[in-house]
């Protein structure tokens, strides 16, 4: 599999949009096609190959299920990781003429993918770094009361810093890296202790994102009983992914009904209370 300099260029402009919030917002840019479990759809079909890249999205996902990004504090680059990671991911599995559902295509990509990410975070302070150049401009126009030129500064400058640091590099990386990514097959071949590494590190990296993710919500020993509930179907029962959503769903929604009937009782009880309360005043003072 190659990646030519057309194909590098869409995955190029699909980082701009999730990453610049100016075009398709933070809800559908970074929350959506920005996550790789999306951006691998995105990158099967412009590559061709809407299986191996879903394959690739969904196990660079679940390294990074839990990534938060507080105060502007990036452990890793969502946007390199949808958009570099898994199209050089892709260029790999398929060079190594691998499964694409195999457990050692999926490590290989959790590997490339989790390298890249962390390089995607030069990408991501560069552009806030000169973004700060147009926010030092909308300020001298505001003290001035040039307000009609904030347009600029808010909607066109920005697209600046993305073309250099998001456009740019995903253009380059993609293209010259699948390139370079095709030659490792020969420099490093799989029974290698190169390849053997990659494959076992690749198959712990889940166990971080995991863990993250436990970090955030679980407060009590309880609260992995329903975290568990979805690993027991699917190991009990057979299910697939889909099917234990599925099952989960209609758990939340039994859930929300309850809790939303305990809150009705709640407000009626209340209600009845203070006007009982009101009448035997009412009887008091007559």
């Amino acid at each position: 599999m190659t990646i030519s300099i057309f194909q590098a260029a869409i995955l190029g402009l699909f980082a701009c949009l999730c990453s610049n919030s100016n075009m398709a917002g933070q809800a559908v840019g970074n929350y959506t096609i920005g996550r790789p479990l999306v951006g691998g759809l995105v990158c099967g079909i412009v590559l061709g190959n809407i299986p191996l890249g879903i394959a690739c999205g969904a196990a660079m996902q679940l390294v990074y299920i839990a990534l938060v990004t507080p105060g502007g504090t990036v452990s890793a680059d969502v946007r390199a990781i949808s958009y570099i990671g898994i199209p050089l991911a892709m260029v790999a599995v398929a060079s190594q003429g691998l499964d694409a559902n195999g457990s050692t295509a999926s490590d290989l990509a959790k590997s490339i993918g989790t390298l890249v990410g962390t390089v995607g975070t030069v990408m991501y302070y560069a552009v806030a770094t000169l973004n700060l150049v147009w926010q030092s401009i909308g300020w001298k126009d505001v003290k001035s009361g040039k307000l009609d030129k904030l347009y600029a500064v808010n909607f066109g400058f920005p697209w600046i810093s993305h073309a250099l640091f998001s456009f740019l590099p995903t253009l380059l990386f993609t293209y010259f890296g699948s390139t370079a990514v095709t030659a490792l097959r020969d420099a490093l071949p799989m029974d290698g202790v190169p390849m053997k590494t990659l494959f076992t590190v690749g198959g712990m990296l889940p166990c971080v994102g995991i863990a993250i993710l436990l970090r955030q919500i679980v407060n009590k020993a309880t609260d992995f009983i329903p975290f568990l509930v979805g690993f027991t179907l699917c190991a009990s029962l057979g299910l697939n992914l889909v099917s234990v959503t599925v099952v989960s769903m209609l758990f939340a929604v039994i859930m929300y009904e309850i809790e939303m009937s305990k809150g009705s009782r709640v407000l009626v009880s209340s209600g009845g209370s203070s006007g009982d309360f009101d009448d035997d005043e009412e009887e008091e003072d007559i």
